[in-house]
């Protein structure tokens, strides 16, 4: 079994919220240690094994698959999550504005108001991706019926007089 099938049953086949609570408590603190890292240091580029990371950051390996798989969309260039082992280098480039666009996108707010994001993205150029991520939860219905338009519904009535009642 690979170490992402590993970390797709650790984390997402929970049976109970008792066990999803303990478990979600205890891995995200260790995964803003990474984030607060990669801010601090956003000009690195973070090498290593998997095994290294992982012992740079003092968790197993799985801990830093959970990262990788959470960070995966924000790299430059993605990795195939099923073919890493503890061995695999892995060299992560971060895209940092996709970064903060996807922790929006995740609701991680915890991640997304670090301090240490003043020395990366401008005030204004993250305000403007939060507006460019806010437009992607708009949703506009571009086939908008007119109320004396005929119905869709095929009645061959106005709209007003049939479904828009």
């Amino acid at each position: 079994m690979s170490l992402y099938s590993k970390w797709d049953k650790k984390a997402y086949q929970i049976d109970n919220q008792s066990e999803y609570d303990t478990f979600w408590g205890e891995y995200l603190p260790k995964e803003a240690k990474f984030y607060e890292y990669l801010l601090e240091n956003h000009k690195e580029i973070l090498k290593g094994t998997v095994k290294e990371i992982a012992e740079k950051f003092e968790v197993d390996a799985l801990t830093v698959i959970g990262f990788l798989d959470g960070i995966n969309t924000s790299l430059v260039s993605e990795l195939d999550m099923e073919s890493l082992e503890e061995e695999t280098l892995l060299a992560l480039e971060i895209d940092f504005e996709k970064l903060y666009f996807n922790m929006l996108a995740a609701k991680a707010d915890w991640l997304y108001e670090m301090g240490h994001w003043d020395n990366i993205i401008t005030t204004e150029k993250r305000q403007q991706i939060k507006k460019e991520y806010n437009k992607t939860r708009t949703v506009v219905n571009e086939n908008k019926i007119g109320r004396n338009d005929l119905c869709s519904c095929g009645s061959g009535k106005k709209y007003k007089k049939c479904c828009g009642k």
